[in-house]
């Protein structure tokens, strides 16, 4: 196979439905690390997959190739790769991340020593705050003395805002074939441009940005909170999809006031232009009604001890608009909602449950999300609660 080698941790959502197509067509074989047997093995045979990219009016069918995979089990062989690659990448989610760190702890310890000269980036797609520092500290758990001057030297840890939405896919069709994954088409993965070391490779897609925590904050504050907003609000009025949700005139009033709320805390904030802010905002609402992708509330409201935490998606979006001057009416609505999300099959949302019936909304708040009994926010938050309770919501 053509090209320089790449090697990308997780072979799931962000890894095959948009990692490995950028990769692809930039000219990089692809070996993925993956932990599914019958993923990887397919994917070892075939050297491509399926990708269908899809909005409400096109269904576009590639194939993407040069692509091998290994087993996260095949420790040699995976460090050997990381000894050789030009890039590398994660995709493995936040918590898996110590997982992975001693393979990729082996790979640049070969690499120091075969060729010490030669940078490497390693692009980090988790959503996770601070990611570089996360990584580096669990590199450095694994590496020898030399070997953290090396990644202190020589290895870029590249934070990355992914934006691409890519659903579950229904377990018949990954019965039927193991490496298809479907996602939008939307094609663009802003990175760190301060955190390279040696030259920005050339990456179909990749945009190196400075002031890169305008961008962390955007996708946060509004691309996830405008998800959270879907599903939380649209879970308490009885919606299974996200583009259904967005039908309910309810829901799609308090996402929009939402994302204008955080927006102008944003613009404030970053100096973001308001057009192009804005722009992102239309774009993000015409994206969320694509019901090809069929992007469940579950799937989109799942974790909400997560998402509910203080700098997260929607108590973060509030304070930060709080700190600007603003009032974040919809956001309270928005977090108000979420504490009455408790779908049996989601463990995350069931101790959220458990807690709200030991200690009471007003505990939980300030337990999870940081709101101290009493302060704005809070009491904005316990007021619209009881009104999504008495069935009464804006108009």
């Amino acid at each position: 196979m053509p090209g320089e080698l790449s090697v990308v941790f997780g072979a799931g959502n962000v890894g095959r439905g948009f990692l490995g197509q950028l990769l692809s067509e930039s000219g990089y074989r692809v070996l993925f690390v993956d932990i599914l047997e019958p993923l990887v093995r397919a994917l070892a045979e075939r050297g491509f997959y399926r990708l269908q990219l899809v909005t409400d009016e096109s269904v576009q069918e590639l194939e993407v190739q040069n692509v091998s995979a290994l087993l996260a089990t095949e420790k040699e062989r995976v460090a050997e790769a990381v000894a050789e690659c030009a890039l590398a990448a994660t995709a493995v989610g936040a918590a898996a991340l110590p997982k992975v760190a001693p393979l990729i702890a082996a790979g640049l310890e070969q690499r120091r020593q075969k060729r010490p000269e030669l940078p490497l980036n390693i692009i980090i797609c988790e959503n996770l705050k601070n990611a570089p520092g996360v990584l580096a500290g669990l590199l450095a758990q694994h590496l020898s003395e030399e070997g953290r001057r090396y990644l202190a030297e020589k290895v870029g840890l590249v934070d990355a805002v992914i934006g691409r939405m890519v659903p579950i896919i229904p377990p018949e069709l990954a019965r039927e074939d193991p490496t298809f994954i479907m996602a939008e088409p939307y094609k663009v993965l802003p990175v760190n441009k301060a955190r390279f070391k040696g030259p920005i490779p050339q990456v179909v897609g990749m945009v190196a940005k400075d002031n890169f925590a305008a961008y962390v904050d955007q996708k946060l504050y509004t691309h996830n909170a405008g998800h959270a907003m879907i599903a939380y609000v649209g879970y308490c009025r009885g919606h299974k999809y996200g583009y259904e949700a967005l039908e309910d005139p309810t829901v799609e009033l308090l996402t929009t006031r939402a994302l204008q709320e955080a927006s102008e805390a944003l613009i404030r904030k970053h100096g973001i232009p308001r057009e192009e802010q804005y722009a992102h905002v239309e774009d993000l609402m015409r994206r969320f009604r694509n019901r090809r992708l069929g992007d469940t509330i579950f799937r989109l409201g799942r974790d909400p001890l997560r998402k509910l935490a203080p700098e997260d998606r929607l108590v973060g979006a509030a304070r930060l608009v709080l700190e600007a001057g603003g009032v974040p009416d919809a956001l309270a609505w928005g977090v108000a909602a979420a504490l009455l999300f408790d779908p049996p099959e989601d463990e995350s949302a069931q101790r959220l449950q458990a807690m709200l019936r030991e200690k009471g909304p007003e505990e939980t708040l300030a337990h999870v999300s940081g709101l101290l009994p009493g302060s704005a926010l809070a009491t904005m938050v316990l007021d619209r609660l009881k009104s999504i309770q008495a069935g009464q919501w804006p108009q």
